[in-house]
């Protein structure tokens, strides 16, 4: 699969001669001398969001979106010499256009469009199309070529309304609190942990955070997103005041002797990896939740389509799949390769640098 990934995606692109091209640091635009989310130290480095398989640390300079500015400085050097845009505005560098558009993915998400006498490029990052209270929404643009993820490329992902999962998470802390059991719910540092809050029913009780997902929430308030007070669960001392909260951690604490300060618990995680039978099984917990900060299977559809591109590179997650699928409905696609990693590979990496960061490998569920 890797020969297919690396024949089909690397020659298609450089054959082409497009906009752009992949290179060994990542996305590049020869014409405007910069690179879209490069995974090697570069000297101009354009940023879809601040996910840590995207925002590589390194760079000596970056573009990111005006909403995502707080998000990059945590992730970034602190050194970092980063210049914004808001979604909507054009820059042009060496004669290249380029402007963020909503992705709806995380807060300050973006897909990147780029435009070169004529020729249209836009590169999605990650994406989804459902609502999401801490985001921007998606955005469609018409493009002449479209890379995007693939990360629930297959028919089987197709999320639940949020309401109802958000429904779903309140019952079972209230059922908790009724037994005296503190609720920790695993979830994405960035992004999922805060999507997750934005649900919660403020009248249920208090919410502790661990240290990897608590300053990224504080960013997200100094963003004006609305989210439920939380303390920083290191900083309780009289550990019975763990009883009937709810706890959210990124799902590495759940290997951790970090949880047994919480007493008598009930464990669940928030994931679209949830969609699958066995899953909840597999990350050895009590309850799993349909949440996903990527677009299931009709929303990959509809976005692509949606901007009537002559080509579609795919990449990451279910490429092979969704390219088949694309190609046999009468579009050109193509895989890509790329170091982008979805999900659980990102969640770790966004945890190395962050407080009470602990090391683990992904369990039982990976990026494909």
């Amino acid at each position: 699969m890797q020969d297919y990934f690396e024949r089909c995606g690397k020659i298609n692109f450089m054959k082409r001669g497009g906009l752009i091209t992949l290179t060994a640091s990542g996305l590049y635009c020869k014409q405007g001398d910069f690179y879209i989310d490069p995974w090697k130290p570069v000297k101009k480095a354009i940023l879809s969001h601040a996910h840590a398989d995207h925002a590589y640390r390194g760079n000596i300079r970056y573009l990111v979106t005006k909403s995502g500015e707080q998000l990059a400085r945590i992730r970034l050097d602190p050194e970092a010499k980063i210049a914004t845009l808001d979604y909507g505005k054009t820059t042009t560098i060496d004669g290249v256009k380029v402007s963020f558009h909503p992705a709806g993915h995380i807060l300050g998400s973006s897909q990147v469009r780029v435009e070169y006498k004529g020729e249209v490029w836009v590169a999605s990052g990650d994406y989804k199309l459902t609502p999401d209270a801490t985001c921007a929404p998606f955005e469609s643009i018409k493009c002449h070529n479209f890379i995007t993820e693939a990360t629930f490329g297959l028919p089987i992902y197709r999320w639940p309304p949020t309401e109802q999962i958000f429904d779903e998470i309140n019952r079972w802390w209230r059922r908790n609190i009724e037994k005296g059991k503190a609720s920790v719910l695993f979830a994405y540092a960035l992004g999922k942990a805060q999507r997750v809050m934005s649900g919660l029913d403020r009248n249920l009780g208090r919410v502790f955070t661990h240290g990897a997902v608590e300053r990224l929430t504080q960013a997200y308030r100094e963003a004006g997103v609305d989210l439920p007070e939380t303390t920083y669960a290191g900083s309780v001392t009289n550990k019975k005041e763990f009883a009937g909260a709810m706890i959210i951690a990124p799902p590495s604490a759940q290997a951790s002797t970090w949880l047994r300060r919480f007493g008598t618990q009930s464990t669940a995680f928030a994931s679209g990896w949830m969609m699958v039978r066995g899953a909840r099984r597999q990350r050895a917990v009590d309850r799993g939740f349909v949440l996903s900060d990527h677009a299931d299977w009709p929303e990959l559809l509809t976005a692509i389509r949606a901007t009537e591109a002559e080509t579609v590179y795919v990449t990451h997650g279910f490429a092979p799949e969704v390219v088949r699928y694309l190609n046999e409905t009468g579009m050109n696609a193509v895989p890509l390769k790329t170091q982008f990693v979805g999900d659980d590979a990102s969640d770790l990496l966004d945890e190395e640098s962050e407080p009470e960061a602990i090391s683990a490998e992904p369990s039982g569920i990976t990026e494909k």
